[in-house]
C-alpha cells in the first residue's frame, strides 16, 4: 500500500506555478512553505523574479476554470474588484492580417495585468492556515539521504544575511522556479542523468507600454484587440483593456526582430501593424509608463519522463518543465492543470516521480505542439518538419482564414486553443467541410 502523503512539503517559487502548487498540497501536507527570492506577499506589481510579468498575459479559458474550481469565487471577486472579463470568441483577432468573425464560445476571458492576477491568487494562497512563505530566500540546493535516493529537504540562505545556509526539512519537495530551473544541475550533483531537452528557437520579444485611453468609444465595447504574428505578417501586437480607463499594449517581434524601447519607436511598431486597430486606439492615448522590453529566445521542454532514475519525494513543476512561447498564453493554463494532476495522484500516495511524469507529459503534449508547431511554421525556425506537421500548419493556415467569413469555425478553434476542447473537435466533418468552404491560403489572402 503506497504511503499517504503528510508532514511538510515545500515550493520552490512562488509565481502562479508554485502557488496553484502549494494549494494543491495544502489538502494533503500539514505544512506547505513556498520559498521564493522575492519579496511576495502583499504585492501587486511586476517582480524581479517575473520579467515577463511586466506584459501582456494570457490565462486561457480552461486556466480560469481552474482557479474558479481550486478558489471558489475566484472570477466573481475578479469581477467586483474591477476586472474586465468577455468571451474568447468576441475579442478583436487577427491573424494573417484579417479579422476573425466572432463565434460566441461561452467561455470567459479574465483580462488582468499578471501581476494583479498573481496577486490576487496569491493573497487567496497566503490566506490558508497551513501555508506559509520564506520570502527574500535563495535556494542553494537539494539535501538528500546518504545513498541519494530520497530528497529530505533544501539548502536555502536569507538576503541581507552573512551567507549562512539553514536546511528546511521536507517530506516533498516541488520545484516551481521556472525555466531557469536548477534540477537538472541538482540531478547531476547526485549522480543522475540530466533530462534530454527539446528547444524551439523563435528569438520572441516584448516591448510593452501601459496607456489611459481618452475615448474608448473606439474600442466598439471590445475587451482587446489581437493581431497575431505569422508567417505572413510576423509583427504583431496584443492590446487588453485592464480596468479603470487602463490599458496594456505588447508588441510582438520574432527572429530577432524588436521594437525599441522608446516611445516613438513604439508608436512605429504600432503603424507598421498589418491592421491599424491598434494604433488608431492609443496614438493619441496618455502613456503612463515607459516601454519595456523582453526576450525570449527559445521554447524548452525538459523530458523528465523519459529518465530511468530520479529520486524520491522530488517533482517539477510549470516552466521548470516546460517554457512554452508566450504568445500562445499556455503557461499559466498548463501550471493550473499540473496543479489537479498533482491533486489526483495525492489523493493516491505520495507521488512517484516518474509515474507522475508521464502523466504531465502526456498533459503537456497538445499545447507543445500548438506551440512548437506554430513555430517551426516560420521558415526561419530551425526543427524537423515531419509530414503530419506541415499539413497540420497548412491546416491550420486554411482554418484561421475560414475563421474570418464563418464564426462557427472561430468559436470551435477558440474553444480548442483555449483548451477546453479536444483538438479532435478541429477535425470532425462539419469543422472540416467550414473549413473547405471557406478557407484560402495565406498567400491568396
Amino acid at each position: 500500500m503506497q504511503e499517504k502523503p503528510g508532514g511538510r512539503a515545500v515550493v520552490l517559487g512562488g509565481s502562479m506555478a508554485g502557488l496553484l502548487t502549494a494549494r494543491v498540497l495544502s489538502d494533503a501536507y500539514t505544512e506547505v512553505v513556498v520559498v521564493d527570492r522575492d519579496r511576495i506577499v502583499g504585492v501587486t506589481t511586476a517582480r524581479r523574479g517575473v520579467p515577463q510579468g511586466r506584459h501582456v498575459h494570457g490565462l486561457l479559458a480552461r486556466g480560469q476554470q481552474v482557479l474558479d474550481e481550486l478558489f471558489p469565487g475566484f472570477t466573481e471577486d475578479a469581477v467586483a474588484a474591477g476586472v474586465p472579463t468577455g468571451d474568447l470568441g468576441e475579442l478583436r483577432w487577427f491573424f494573417n492580417g484579417q479579422r476573425l468573425r466572432k463565434g460566441t464560445t461561452g467561455l470567459l476571458c479574465v483580462s488582468a495585468d499578471r501581476p494583479v492576477l498573481e496577486g490576487m491568487v496569491r493573497a487567496r494562497v497566503a490566506a490558508l492556515p497551513n501555508v506559509r512563505f520564506e520570502e527574500e530566500t535563495d535556494v542553494a540546493g537539494l539535501v538528500a539521504t546518504p545513498d541519494r535516493a530520497r530528497i529530505t529537504g533544501v539548502r536555502v540562505s536569507e538576503h541581507g544575511g552573512d551567507g549562512t545556509e539553514r536546511v528546511i526539512e521536507a517530506d516533498l519537495v516541488v520545484d516551481a522556479t521556472g525555466r531557469g530551473s536548477r534540477t537538472p544541475v541538482w540531478l547531476a550533483e547526485l549522480g543522475y542523468e540530466r533530462p534530454a531537452e527539446e528547444k524551439v528557437r523563435i528569438d520572441l520579444t516584448y516591448t510593452t507600454r501601459h496607456f489611459r485611453l481618452r475615448d474608448e468609444s473606439r474600442l466598439d465595447g471590445d475587451l482587446s484587440i489581437n493581431p497575431v504574428s505569422s508567417p505572413s505578417h510576423p509583427r504583431g501586437a496584443f492590446f487588453s483593456r485592464v480596468g479603470d480607463g487602463r490599458c496594456i499594449v505588447s508588441m510582438t517581434g520574432v527572429l530577432g526582430d524588436a521594437a525599441a524601447p522608446d516611445g516613438e519607436s513604439f508608436m512605429a511598431w504600432a503603424r507598421s501593424l498589418p491592421v491599424p486597430d491598434v494604433h488608431d486606439v492609443i496614438h493619441d492615448a496618455e502613456p503612463l509608463d515607459e516601454p519595456v522590453a523582453f526576450k525570449y529566445p527559445a521554447s524548452v521542454r525538459r523530458r523528465y519522463e523519459l529518465l530511468e532514475r530520479f529520486p524520491e519525494r522530488l517533482l517539477v513543476h510549470g516552466d521548470a518543465m516546460c517554457s512554452f512561447n508566450p504568445v500562445y498564453g499556455q503557461g499559466m493554463t498548463v501550471a493550473a492543470l499540473e496543479a489537479l494532476a498533482l491533486r489526483t495522484h495525492l489523493a493516491r500516495g505520495v507521488p512517484e516521480p516518474l509515474v507522475y511524469f508521464k502523466d504531465l507529459a502526456a498533459l503537456i503534449d497538445v499545447p507543445w505542439q500548438v506551440s512548437a508547431g506554430g513555430d517551426l511554421a516560420y521558415p526561419e525556425v530551425e526543427g524537423p518538419r515531419p509530414p503530419e506537421l506541415q499539413m497540420m500548419n497548412s491546416y491550420m493556415a486554411l482554418m484561421q482564414s475560414a475563421a474570418t467569413r464563418d464564426g462557427a469555425v472561430t468559436r470551435t478553434f477558440m474553444r480548442v486553443a483555449g483548451l477546453v476542447d479536444s483538438p479532435a473537435e478541429l477535425q470532425t466533418p462539419d469543422m472540416i467541410y467550414r473549413v473547405l468552404k471557406h478557407g484560402t491560403s495565406p498567400a491568396a489572402a
